[in-house]
């Protein structure tokens, strides 16, 4: 007679906001898997739900407590976690009825949580979590998590209260994290924090052993080992640099970039170029250095990508202050761009600050730097019409009915996915699939995105 297993618990899970908090839902799954649950893909199959809230913003809190109310509406078993765990009190007046609240990254108190409401079935029979770990992105590419917390103290920015200040991992950790990653399938690796630059500050780059050398915890180290990752085929994933504050040693990794070692490409909240938005923001204010330093990276390796995001609309910031950023912009001449209406956030210094600018005034340069910045991005992909380029592919469609051609949505190493553009392919053949690296012949471009196909 066969041995019945007793049904495991099921978790639902919602995961919002950034991918630092992708990562720890990941975690918390991973966890979970080992101790036993299954995953539900829907509420109605689960029996509890995790909420892993994001609340940076108003705006983001306001989805987030949409997200719990839809998870108590539709399964009534709700855990909830992330971000806005520092204000349980608010989610607990809005939802009583919620099991737990626990904070940014607290992951033992959320599983703690999750065996208190349903507890978990022992099974030594079934090998539950797959080399690597649960992911919530797709297989081919990976979040690589290196800190917590932050030690700027930004006048628009409450991170540092809900994380914390800096803690590193360390860099053995993050190495190990890593070749476990490639060593499963990840092609491409993804580099966050909430300061990459400042990656082992807090330890004082303390040193570890790696296959038989000392590495610093620091982001050059870091950034050499990662580039001599390779996976069963010999082959390099690519290694994606996020968040990343220009400190003057993010310098020596533009070689490593030129080299072949490093994706060409660098996040860089610059936020503003005005000196005196910079100094209300209390970031550095060296935007002339900074143009300097941009233009020496891309002698070194022409083919960089430089992202950034900017905020407008700050309190302070006149129309000066924004045509001086509309100036920079045309002088950085940056590959990817984001911008931000500013938004108060509940317990930011800057909500103190004079000077605030009317929302018409926001919506008004708002559209300006989004102009600006997609002409900007726009002949920048027509320089590469007629180039041939590698690309990362995320998804292989299905045959045409008339002709079979198969098409597909692939990235270039300018690209980073969901934030930036995309590479659609044509013709790509039978057997492609998603992680597949090659080349593609570019023969078209938008504001945003390129067109080829395959050499």
């Amino acid at each position: 007679m066969a041995t019945k297993f007793p049904d495991a618990p099921k978790i639902g899970m919602v995961s919002l906001g950034c991918p630092k908090n992708l990562v720890d839902s990941e975690r918390i799954l991973t966890k979970l898997r080992s101790d036993g649950y299954q995953m539900s893909a829907d509420y109605a199959g689960a029996d509890v739900v995790l909420v892993n809230t994001c609340g940076f913003l108003d705006s983001a809190k306001e989805e987030s407590l949409e997200a719990i109310g839809e998870a108590m509406a539709e399964n009534g078993r709700v855990i909830v976690t992330g971000c806005m765990g520092d204000e349980a009190e608010l989610i607990r007046a809005k939802f009583p009825q919620v099991l737990a609240v626990t904070g940014a990254h607290q992951y033992e108190q959320v599983v703690n949580a999750v065996h208190d409401a349903s507890p978990p079935i022992p099974n030594a029979f079934v090998d539950l979590v797959p080399e690597g770990g649960l992911k919530l992105t797709p297989r081919h590419y990976s979040y690589l998590k290196i800190s917590e917390g932050c030690n700027h103290r930004c006048s628009f920015c409450i991170i540092p209260s809900i994380r914390g200040d800096l803690v590193s991992r360390r860099i053995d950790a993050v190495l190990r994290e890593a070749e476990k990653l490639v060593s499963a399938g990840t092609k491409e690796l993804l580099v966050i924090s909430q300061d990459t630059s400042a990656y082992g500050v807090d330890t004082r780059h303390e040193p570890r052993q790696w296959k038989g050398r000392e590495v610093r915890a620091h982001m050059t180290d870091m950034a050499r080992e990662l580039g001599q990752l390779r996976d069963a085929d010999g082959k390099a994933p690519w290694v994606r640099l996020h968040y990343v504050y220009p400190y003057p040693h993010v310098d020596q990794v533009i070689p490593l970039m030129a080299q072949g070692l490093l994706t060409p490409y660098l996040d860089i909240p610059f936020q503003h170029a005005s000196p005196s938005v910079l100094k209300a923001m209390k970031r550095p204010a060296n935007e002339a250095k900074v143009l300097d330093r941009i233009h020496k990276w891309r002698a070194i390796c022409p083919d960089i990508t430089i992202r950034s995001s900017f905020v407008v609309g700050f309190p302070g910031e006149t129309e000066a202050d924004f045509q001086y950023l509309l100036d920079w912009l045309d002088e950085a001449q940056l590959d990817r761009v984001g911008a931000f209406r500013f938004e108060p956030v509940e317990g930011a210094a800057a909500n103190a600050l004079p000077g605030a600018v009317p929302e018409a005034v926001k919506e008004e340069r708002y559209q300006r730097i989004m102009e600006k910045t997609a002409a900007i991005s726009a002949a920048k992909l027509a320089a590469k019409v007629g180039r041939v380029l590698p690309v990362i592919v995320d998804e292989v469609g299905e045959p045409d009915e008339e002709d079979g051609s198969i098409g597909a949505t692939a990235r270039s190493q300018a690209d980073a996915p969901e934030i930036d553009g995309n590479v659609f392919l044509r013709d790509v053949g039978e057997g492609r699939k998603a992680g597949d690296i090659f080349d593609v012949l570019i023969e078209d471009a938008d504001e945003h995105d390129l067109y080829g196909v395959p050499v």
